[in-house]
């Protein structure tokens, strides 16, 4: 692996970089708070060859949002549930609109 690939990584969001404890003081949460996620199955970490959970930027997106839910009161189950649904419903609009692109611009 070259050092242009090593930097390469710092720009993809779905490289796992982090480390529970980083990841966790850069969205102000607890270690704590990110196992909980994992367990409702919202994010799954990757885990290094010596076994510690390595998240990535989207990853740390995600708990973010869910930080922010429980923080207005939502419990987490529901937050992870919620957090999970609006993912759903973008993934869902983005093929509606897709489609709909197709649709008036069918290729020759």
């Amino acid at each position: 692996m070259t050092a242009d690939d090593s930097f390469a990584r710092l720009n993809d969001d779905d490289y796992p970089a982090y480390t529970i404890g980083r990841a966790a003081e850069m969205i102000g949460t607890t270690p704590g708070f990110l196992r909980a996620i994992g367990e409702a199955h919202l994010i799954t970490p990757l885990r290094s060859a010596g076994g510690h959970r390595r998240y990535s930027r989207y990853q740390l997106r995600i708990a973010a949002r869910v930080r922010e839910l429980v923080d207005q009161g939502t419990a987490i189950e529901d937050a992870c549930r919620i957090v999970a649904l609006q993912g759903q419903l973008e993934e869902a609009l983005a093929l509606k609109e897709q489609l709909r692109t197709r649709a008036h611009h069918p290729a020759a």
